[in-house]
């Protein structure tokens, strides 16, 4: 009997299914997981048909996009700069040192990091400095004939080069926090106000800044004119200007900049609270527009809501939000709690493209500080905390921004950064659920696309006393269902799909037609979350997929076709 001879004619039509999430990273309350990685497999969560919705329903709407998010992170302080040089040049052995860049810095995908992409790095002295300095102190130096970008301590520009040697695609925000004291009426970079006379000279100051930093061979992602422009305090660098004072400084500078060779630098104006996002901000846009490509908050007043009205009024311009600060002795999990509702979700919500916290490592007392300041009366927390034996530990900050970092790195080097997408939540306890979604691009337009969920759940009081409840949730994406059980605490996941623009050209396969012989019989064909991983990449470990094309032969639903696939 001669054996049968078929033909597989593959089409490539119709919607894919079988989404699954292998990827889950996770912080809980009780602390017994710290940014804890698990792969799922062998038994992912799957979405599958809609059934029942849980405790929680969260609802993912990819057709409706919004803003880009280009990372997380914080400044780069003189202080923090030092702390982390001592570490690097302190002790026999500086393992520790890059360790711990690489846990707060690695963009890699699926490596045991936060990949933080974002920093704030002071022009000149700010609180947390070693002594007071401008780049140029010498009074009435109008030709800045005296600048010199190297009055920065050197290892303020060795731990920056480290940082960007392990993080290519770091964005890099700079920024004064007092221009040279001449410059305004006190005299002096501690308190004061800017004296409107010196317009033309400090947008000067600004680009050589920029070009200094250029001449070190580093790029810069964005520029402020003045860190919280509202805020005068004689104990160390601040200076009061004006919205109207501003727009003049930034017209001058976009004006030099772009003769300059630095049209791709973003001018980001305001700098400071919440409480004002009504006026400031707002007066900087009707004077001056053309000039900056955006402004900033800080949390220190008013909420995170305010930063729609700004949105409201001005749609087109971008929202950063560049500075919060934690306080020593604090509750660890009432941070986290505040810090994903209000900053790592919340500002993300509210329009950010960003989120950082203050300074990005000091000692256990908060210390190095400018002598005499009265900043961080009750100590600031760093992200990181150095100790004196060289050893170091993260922070509750660093855990809240761990996980938003994590859903929004670009899925491929030099690939698109995550987009925030539609999501609500329903069921009966909506309420316990706060919730982010992403959706990350692939620089091959044939890979499925990356989505990914930031879940706090806080219910950790549901009837008055404390008791932590985890909460069954179901999870809709395309009319598919997956249910996972949210432990209090932040959760990111994620899994991946296809473009629906993209015609499945990924290889993803939606029916077949079988010949044997004279007889053809078409059937279903289910992938199994194929386009997740490129073969010759393992940073998950190894994942397989298993699966079959069934058909009907001599009346009989038969295994055609048995496939194996490692991603």
């Amino acid at each position: 009997m001669r054996a049968p001879t078929f033909a597989l004619v593959l089409a490539f039509a119709g919607p894919v299914l079988g989404q699954q999430i292998y990827d889950i990273w996770s912080t809980t309350w009780d602390r017994s997981k710290l940014f804890t990685y698990t792969n799922l497999s062998p038994n992912p969560v799957t979405f599958g048909s809609p059934g029942a919705i849980g405790q929680a329903d969260i609802v993912v709407t990819d057709t409706s996009t919004f803003q880009s998010v280009w990372g997380f992170g914080a400044t780069l302080t003189d202080s923090s700069a030092q702390i982390l040089n001592n570490l690097k040049v302190g002790y026999v052995n500086s393992d520790n040192y890059w360790s711990l860049l690489e846990y707060l810095f690695d963009p890699t995908d699926g490596a045991n990091s936060a990949g933080f992409s974002y920093l704030r790095i002071p022009l000149g002295a700010s609180d947390f400095s070693a002594n007071v300095y401008s780049f140029d102190d010498v009074s009435g130096d109008n030709a800045l004939s005296s600048f010199n970008i190297n009055k920065a301590p050197s290892y303020l520009f060795s731990v920056l080069n480290d940082i960007r040697s392990i993080n290519s695609q770091l964005r890099i925000h700079i920024l004064p926090w007092s221009p040279p004291g001449w410059m305004k009426d006190s005299g002096t970079m501690n308190g004061g106000n800017f004296l409107s006379n010196y317009t033309s000279v400090y947008a000067n100051y600004l680009l050589k800044s920029l070009q200094g930093y250029k001449n070190k061979g580093i790029s810069v992602y964005a520029i402020s004119i003045q860190n919280e422009p509202e805020n005068s305090n004689p104990t160390y660098p601040t200076c009061k200007i004006s919205a109207s004072q501003e727009a003049q400084i930034g017209l001058a500078l976009r004006s030099l900049m772009d003769s300059n060779g630095f049209s791709g630098t973003k001018i980001i104006g305001y700098d400071h609270n919440w409480d004002d996002a009504g006026s400031y901000p707002i007066q900087l846009m009707q004077q001056a527009s053309s000039a900056f490509a955006g402004v900033s908050f800080h949390c220190y007043g008013g909420s995170v809501s305010q930063q729609d009205i700004f949105h409201s009024a001005y749609p087109d311009k971008e929202i950063y939000f560049t500075e919060c600060s934690g306080t020593q002795g604090s509750d660890w999990w009432s941070d986290i709690k505040w810090y994903m509702d209000n900053l790592f979700i919340g500002s993300i919500e509210h329009n950010s493209h960003n989120g950082l916290m203050w300074n990005i490592a000091l000692d256990g007392n908060g210390n190095p500080k400018l002598p005499g300041t009265s900043s961080c009366g009750t100590p600031c927390r760093p992200v990181a905390t150095v100790n004196s034996d060289g050893s170091w530990s993260v922070n509750q900050e660093f855990y809240s921004m761990a996980h938003a970092s994590k859903a929004i790195l670009p899925r491929d080097s030099g690939g698109p950064w995550g987009k925030r997408i539609g999501v609500s939540v329903g069921g009966t306890l909506n309420w316990g659920l706060r919730v982010g979604a992403y959706v990350t691009g692939r620089v091959n337009s044939a890979d499925w696309l990356r989505y990914s969920l930031v879940v706090l759940n806080w219910d950790d009081h549901p009837d008055g006393p404390w008791n932590p409840v985890p909460i069954q949730t179901t999870i809709e994406f395309r009319g598919q269902q997956a249910t996972y059980t949210f432990p209090v605490g932040v959760t990111t996941l994620w899994w991946y799909a296809p473009d629906e623009g993209n015609s499945f050209d990924d290889g993803a396969l939606a029916n077949a037609t079988v010949t044997f012989g004279d007889s053809s019989s078409t059937v279903a064909f289910e992938h199994p979350s194929a386009g997740a991983k490129d073969e010759d990449e393992d940073e998950y470990g190894d994942k397989t997929f298993d699966g079959s094309i069934y058909g009907d032969v001599a009346g009989d639903q038969a295994p055609l076709f048995r496939f194996r696939r490692h991603l």
